[in-house]
Protein backbone atom coordinates (compact mmCIF):
# COMPACT_ATOMS: atom_id res chain seq x y z
CA UNK A 1 0.00 0.00 0.00
CA UNK A 2 3.04 2.27 0.63
CA UNK A 3 3.51 2.16 -3.26
CA UNK A 4 -0.20 3.85 -3.69
CA UNK A 5 0.11 6.28 -0.79
CA UNK A 6 3.41 7.22 -2.70
CA UNK A 7 1.61 8.09 -5.33
CA UNK A 8 -1.21 9.41 -4.26
CA UNK A 9 0.92 11.95 -2.39
CA UNK A 10 2.40 12.66 -5.89
CA UNK A 11 -0.58 13.81 -7.33
CA UNK A 12 -1.91 15.71 -4.28
CA UNK A 13 1.47 17.81 -4.65
CA UNK A 14 1.22 18.05 -7.91
CA UNK A 15 3.85 16.08 -8.94
CA UNK A 16 4.76 13.98 -12.21
CA UNK A 17 3.94 10.84 -11.05
CA UNK A 18 7.02 8.52 -11.94
CA UNK A 19 9.65 6.21 -11.50
CA UNK A 20 12.55 8.49 -10.09
CA UNK A 21 9.60 10.70 -7.84
CA UNK A 22 7.93 8.15 -6.60
CA UNK A 23 11.85 6.11 -5.16
CA UNK A 24 12.54 9.48 -4.10
CA UNK A 25 9.04 9.66 -1.41
CA UNK A 26 9.79 5.98 -0.77
CA UNK A 27 12.82 6.23 0.31
CA UNK A 28 11.98 9.64 2.13
CA UNK A 29 10.12 7.48 3.94
CA UNK A 30 12.50 5.12 5.29
CA UNK A 31 11.12 2.36 2.62
CA UNK A 32 13.23 -0.22 0.75
CA UNK A 33 12.22 0.22 -2.58
CA UNK A 34 11.44 -2.52 -4.61
CA UNK A 35 12.14 -1.48 -8.56
CA UNK A 36 10.03 -4.36 -9.85
CA UNK A 37 7.32 -2.89 -7.48
CA UNK A 38 7.61 0.77 -8.68
CA UNK A 39 7.88 -0.39 -12.49
CA UNK A 40 4.78 -2.52 -12.03
CA UNK A 41 2.79 0.50 -10.63
CA UNK A 42 3.57 2.77 -13.11
CA UNK A 43 2.10 -0.01 -15.24
CA UNK A 44 -0.71 -0.01 -13.76
CA UNK A 45 -1.09 3.70 -13.25
CA UNK A 46 -0.90 4.04 -17.30
CA UNK A 47 -4.34 4.35 -18.02
CA UNK A 48 -6.02 5.45 -14.51
CA UNK A 49 -7.40 8.66 -14.17
CA UNK A 50 -6.29 9.56 -10.52
CA UNK A 51 -9.01 11.97 -9.76
CA UNK A 52 -11.66 9.48 -11.13
CA UNK A 53 -10.46 7.07 -9.37
CA UNK A 54 -10.29 8.98 -5.80
CA UNK A 55 -13.90 10.54 -6.63
CA UNK A 56 -15.16 6.90 -7.59
CA UNK A 57 -13.25 5.17 -4.54
CA UNK A 58 -16.63 5.86 -1.86
CA UNK A 59 -18.51 3.59 -4.02
CA UNK A 60 -16.33 0.90 -4.72
CA UNK A 61 -16.07 0.58 -0.86
CA UNK A 62 -19.63 -0.26 -0.28
CA UNK A 63 -20.75 3.27 0.33
CA UNK A 64 -24.52 4.00 0.45
CA UNK A 65 -25.53 5.37 -3.06
CA UNK A 66 -28.31 7.39 -3.32
CA UNK A 67 -31.40 6.20 -4.59
CA UNK A 68 -32.57 7.87 -8.44
CA UNK A 69 -35.68 8.98 -8.54
CA UNK A 70 -38.62 7.56 -10.72
CA UNK A 71 -39.74 9.07 -14.31
CA UNK A 72 -42.47 8.11 -15.75
CA UNK A 73 -41.99 4.20 -17.50
CA UNK A 74 -42.88 5.04 -21.03
CA UNK A 75 -40.31 8.31 -21.23
CA UNK A 76 -37.77 7.08 -19.13
CA UNK A 77 -37.35 3.45 -20.05
CA UNK A 78 -34.80 4.08 -23.35
CA UNK A 79 -32.55 6.61 -21.39
CA UNK A 80 -32.70 4.29 -18.29
CA UNK A 81 -31.41 2.02 -20.27
CA UNK A 82 -28.49 3.84 -22.09
CA UNK A 83 -27.49 4.97 -18.92
CA UNK A 84 -27.32 1.77 -17.10
CA UNK A 85 -25.26 0.61 -20.25
CA UNK A 86 -22.87 3.27 -19.83
CA UNK A 87 -22.96 2.42 -16.30
CA UNK A 88 -21.67 -0.81 -16.96
CA UNK A 89 -19.42 -0.03 -18.95
CA UNK A 90 -17.68 2.28 -16.62
CA UNK A 91 -17.96 -0.60 -14.02
CA UNK A 92 -15.90 -2.62 -16.07
CA UNK A 93 -13.14 -0.26 -16.61
CA UNK A 94 -13.03 0.40 -13.12
CA UNK A 95 -12.60 -3.30 -12.81
CA UNK A 96 -9.77 -3.63 -15.25
CA UNK A 97 -7.84 -1.37 -14.11
CA UNK A 98 -8.33 -2.17 -10.05
CA UNK A 99 -7.33 -5.69 -11.54
CA UNK A 100 -4.11 -4.04 -12.63
CA UNK A 101 -3.28 -2.86 -9.16
CA UNK A 102 -4.55 -5.59 -7.48
CA UNK A 103 -2.03 -7.76 -9.02
CA UNK A 104 0.63 -5.44 -6.91
CA UNK A 105 -0.46 -7.30 -4.18
CA UNK A 106 -1.17 -10.29 -5.00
Amino acid sequence: MEYIYAAMLLHKAGKEINEENLSQVLTAASINVDGMRVKALMASLAEVDIDEAIKSAPAMMGAQVAPVAAAPAAEAKPAKEDKKKKEEEEKAKEEAALEGLGALFG
